[in-house]
């Protein structure tokens, strides 16, 4: 019996285009969009305009309710290769 969970995320494109968010922050300006995701423990970066850059698997993530460290295979769940010639 399997016990991980496997799913398919279809990525059109890397990153949130500007209207995608818009529509999560509800913010037109950037300015209150940064402030919006900083409040709400967004991680994001900035491009050289200061535009809000955040990732579209991330956001998957976090809207979904699903903490990034529980998603990220452990080490421990590895097999150890340090032995095959």
């Amino acid at each position: 019996m399997d016990n991980g969970i496997t799913f398919s995320v279809p990525i059109d494109r890397e990153t949130l285009a500007p209207d995608e968010i818009e529509e999560i922050t509800g913010r037109a300006r950037r300015d209150q969009q940064v402030q919006w995701l900083t409040d709400h423990g967004w991680r994001f970066d900035r491009n050289a305009s200061g535009v809000p850059i955040v990732g579209r698997l991330y956001a998957r993530f976090k809207l979904a309710g699903i903490e990034l460290s529980s998603a990220v295979v452990s080490p421990s769940g590895l097999p150890d290769f340090s032995k095959v010639r």
